[in-house]
This record gives C-alpha cells, sequence and structure tokens, in this order.
C-alpha cells in the first residue's frame, strides 16, 4: 500500500509540474498578443485545464498510455522509475527554458524502465509506434491547419480596417486560448491517469482484498477521484506558470497579432480535440510549436525564427531517449531499495 500512495503522489506532482512546464503552451500565444496579463491568462488557462474534466470522459489516452507495457511486466517500483525519470527530465528542461515534450517524458520513462527490466518483450510495439509517429504529425497538422485558416481569415478580413480587425479577434482569442486549454487538459492530464490507473490494476492484482477505494481489476473503470486529482494538478501548476518557456514560445519563435494568435490557438485545439478523439497521446508543446510557425509562414518564410526552432526540435528529440535513461536508472536503484 505504502508504495502504491508513494505512486499517486508522485503522479499528482508530476501533473502539478506537467501544468507549471506546459503553461505557455496554453498562453503564449495570448500573453504575446497582449490580450490577457501573464496572470490573467495561466488562470484562465487553469480553469479550462480543470473543465476539460467535462469534456472527455472516455479516457481513450490514459487507456493508451496504460496499455504501452505488458501488463504481466507492470510492477509499482517500475512506475515509480518511470515518473522519477520523467520528472527529472520536466525539471531540467523546464531549468533550461526548454519547451521540451511533458508527454514524452512520461512515455519514454515508462518505456526505459520497462525495457531494463524484461527487453523488448516488455513494450507493446504497435502502440509505441503510434506515438512515435505523432511526434511529427502533431506538428505538422498544427502548422497546415493555422495556414489554412489564416489564409482563410486574411481573405475575408482583407477590406476591414487593420484596427477593427484587431478588436475582433483580441476577444476571439479569448474563446480560442480557452479551447487549447480544454485540449491541453484532456490530452496532457490523461497521460498521468494512465500510469496511476495501471498501479492500481497491478495494486489489485497482487491484493484482491484491496479497499474499494483502491481496487481496480483488469479492464476496470478508472477511478473518478484519480480522473479529477490530475486535473486539478495540471490546473494548479498552469497557475504558477513557466515564464522562461512562454518567453521562448510567445516571442522567440515569431512576433504574433491577435488574428495569429487565435489561428494558432484554434488549430492547435483542433489538433488536441481531433488526436484525443483517436486515443493518441501527443506533446501540447510540439502541437502549439507548428501552429504558432504556420501563422508565421503566412506573412514568410523569413518570419519564424528557424534557429530558435531548430533548439526546440532537438529538444523533441532529445526527450525520449534522455527520459528513458532517467526512467531506466530511477527503477533500477529503486528496485534495489525497495
Amino acid at each position: 500500500m505504502t508504495l502504491l500512495i508513494v505512486l499517486i503522489i508522485l503522479a499528482f506532482i508530476f501533473d502539478f509540474i506537467n501544468g507549471f512546464h506546459d503553461s505557455a503552451n496554453s498562453i503564449a500565444t495570448v500573453v504575446s498578443t497582449r490580450v490577457l496579463t501573464p496572470l490573467q491568462a495561466v488562470v484562465w488557462a487553469a480553469f479550462f485545464n480543470f473543465i476539460a474534466f467535462y469534456f472527455f470522459k472516455s479516457h481513450g489516452v490514459a487507456d493508451t498510455v496504460k496499455g504501452m507495457v505488458h501488463g504481466n511486466i507492470i510492477t509499482i517500483p517500475l512506475l515509480i522509475g518511470a515518473m522519477l525519470g520523467a520528472t527529472v527530465w520536466n525539471l531540467l528542461t523546464w531549468y533550461w527554458g526548454l519547451p521540451s515534450s511533458s508527454s514524452h517524458a512520461l512515455l519514454g520513462g515508462f518505456t526505459g524502465a520497462a525495457l531494463v527490466k524484461a527487453g523488448t518483450d516488455a513494450i507493446v510495439m504497435d502502440k509505441l509506434v503510434k506515438v512515435l509517429a505523432f511526434i511529427p504529425l502533431a506538428p505538422l497538422i498544427g502548422m497546415v491547419a493555422t495556414y489554412v485558416i489564416a489564409v482563410i481569415i486574411i481573405n475575408i478580413c482583407k477590406n476591414l480596417p487593420v484596427t477593427k480587425v484587431d478588436k475582433y479577434f483580441r476577444r476571439l482569442q479569448l474563446v480560442s486560448s480557452a479551447l487549447f486549454s480544454v485540449g491541453h487538459g484532456g490530452n496532457d492530464a490523461q497521460k498521468t491517469m494512465g500510469i496511476i490507473w495501471a498501479g492500481l490494476i497491478c495494486y489489485s492484482t497482487q491484493h484482491p482484498d484491496a479497499p474499494g477505494f483502491f481496487n481496480v481489476k483488469e479492464g476496470g473503470a478508472l477511478p473518478t477521484w484519480a480522473a479529477v486529482g490530475c486535473y486539478v494538478a495540471m490546473g494548479l501548476g498552469t497557475m504558477l506558470g513557466g515564464w522562461r518557456i512562454v518567453k521562448t514560445m510567445g516571442q522567440r519563435i515569431t512576433a504574433l497579432k491577435p488574428f495569429e494568435g487565435f489561428c494558432a490557438e484554434t488549430a492547435g485545439a483542433f489538433t488536441l480535440f481531433l488526436v484525443t478523439s483517436l486515443k493518441i497521446p501527443v506533446s501540447t508543446t510540439h502541437t502549439i510549436t507548428g501552429s504558432i510557425m504556420g501563422a508565421g509562414m503566412t506573412k514568410r518564410l523569413s518570419a519564424v525564427r528557424w534557429g530558435v526552432a531548430g533548439n526546440i526540435v532537438w529538444a523533441w528529440i532529445l526527450t525520449i531517449p534522455a527520459s528513458a535513461v532517467m526512467g531506466a536508472i530511477a527503477y533500477y536503484i529503486f528496485e534495489k531499495l525497495a
């Protein structure tokens, strides 16, 4: 029971750090266009992170995460190692100001710990391949969707005064940022739910007489308290914000006007709602970065600071192997001490 409690606490801490680390995903555009102040933006985003609980009831993404490693391989120490490895990588990238993916840090930590325990046979390859495929696909979908939306809006509004367009889209950006925050909460919070879900099933299998609060049979539904806890933890983390990453995401990739921020957020929200309905865990960081690039491309290719974007891509490439190594080390050490 003690190890299960430790796992649940670590999972909530990770979700808190996830919200803290990824707050820039939800608020970078709305802050950089000065529609909201940073304080207003984080409260706005945190509220809609939590509201996602009422939009996404199926927990399909959580089920995908839970199923990435074969059930007979999963143990509580393995899951704790995965959480520790992902958390360390998240904190390092936050300190360095890199908008890396919390999602891929978690998946990397999980698979890294499983590989140390049982080798490649531990991994459910078809699910892993699906997740890996969306590393490039998520930002690409966001980029293309933003570009298409922006071109349509430019043509609709081409005869309107710039001040009027700016006024309209400053208001509309409140809606688009809210939608993106819902998508962010709905996809990201479910990844940690998947780890808790796997832990509860593992514990219940070993302790059939576990209290009803913790007793989740194989194939059983995720308890409501676990889902609510993840959304609350993420919302609180978002409220504290990650100002280093806000600067990178909102100012250094490209300068944004309110209508461009609206396009990026709307396209990002569309992408997140789409992949969540497909039960695919993706990086919200990847998604909004691609969307912001798409907004910059509507002006000219040189409007996007590709050097900054290149550094971000390197962070993406490094995240899964780096967090896998950390997850493997954490599991090995914890298994020896447990």
